[in-house]
């Protein structure tokens, strides 16, 4: 564990073999690690520490067995039309629906929410077994966009919408500064409009529009990134994306596409009482490829240039 050559340190960081073993992005990992909840060989792990073959890692009641070089695979991602009504979390004192009530389910993964949706918050929510890749699409200084339908009790004025997307809304935890808002019209009292934002911060939206004394009455993601929100899934459906699409993603953010020799998935052992073992055993329910257009025109058009501002954020060359 954590042996050092000439060459540079061996082995693999804990928080990327935590995230490749779908135990979370690898942003929470790391914070985990600092918490101490993370061993490896018993040792209680510090950031920076790396794990090779043969290492036993813990992370709170889940045990990763680290392997050799082998072949790996894509990640699977998966599109989920959230519902109201509905909580992004796992575990809710409350006992709501969650959105992971009726995800297929993983052996030895699993499924790591892209960005989170308020209770009241409809839309694309978008789920991987990826921890990179969800790290790459939600941390803040890759800047991925946001797309909300936002419906508001009233119209706003010329001005308002100016010091949204201008000067910005000053709220208790920053300045919020929508990239683009464009009035989609409306009937009576309601009115329509179409924002993009670069962050994901709770409630954000909501928050900027009550700062200047609008309620928000619906809201709705449409849009993370490449992705669109396809028509074809209704409200509370989801849909798997198929090999190219997948590809395309990983592309779009600096990932491999091919399949490159690196660690083994690891094998992450779970603790299983009576039924609950059970359960597991099956490949959970079947989803339905996504129409070609959830990574449509636009999306694509978008890759040239996104790649070309990764490479002036990063310094990376050509």
């Amino acid at each position: 564990m954590n042996e050092q050559t000439e060459a540079g340190p061996q082995g693999e960081r804990l928080q990327k073999i935590l995230a490749q073993a779908g135990v979370g992005s690898r942003r929470e990992m790391e914070e985990w690690i600092v918490a101490g909840r993370v061993t490896v060989n018993g040792e209680v792990a510090t950031l920076g520490m790396r794990a090779v073959a043969g290492d036993v890692v813990c992370a709170d009641k889940r045990t990763v067995y680290v392997k050799g070089q082998a072949a790996q695979g894509l990640p699977r991602v998966l599109l989920y039309h959230k519902q109201e009504g509905e909580i992004v979390s796992r575990d809710d004192p409350e006992s709501r629906s969650s959105v992971f009530d009726n995800l297929p389910k993983l052996r030895g993964q699993k499924w790591i929410a892209i960005g989170r949706l308020d209770f009241n918050t409809s839309g694309l929510l978008i789920f991987t077994t990826s921890g990179e890749l969800a790290n790459r699409l939600m941390h803040p200084r890759f800047e991925v966009e946001r797309e909300y339908a936002v419906r508001v009790q009233g119209e706003m004025t010329p001005e308002q919408m100016r010091q949204m997307t201008k000067q910005g809304i000053e709220l208790e935890d920053g300045v919020v500064r929508f990239d683009k808002l464009s009035d989609e019209g409306g009937e009576g009292f309601n009115h329509w409009y179409r924002l993009v934002l670069k962050e994901g911060r709770n409630r954000v939206v909501r928050r900027t529009f009550e700062a200047l004394g609008l309620t928000v009455s619906r809201l709705m993601r449409v849009r993370f990134g490449i992705v669109n929100l396809p028509p074809s899934i209704k409200r509370g459906k989801m849909a798997e994306l198929g090999e190219g699409e997948i590809k395309m993603m990983l592309d779009w953010v600096g990932l491999p596409t091919e399949f490159v020799e690196a660690p083994e998935p690891v094998r992450v052992a779970r603790p299983r009482v009576g039924k609950a073992a059970d359960k597991d055993k099956g490949g959970g329910e079947p989803t339905e490829p996504v129409a070609r257009k959830t990574i449509g025109r636009r999306g694509q058009a978008d890759m040239s240039r996104a790649r070309a501002h990764r490479k002036i954020k990063t310094g990376a060359k050509s």
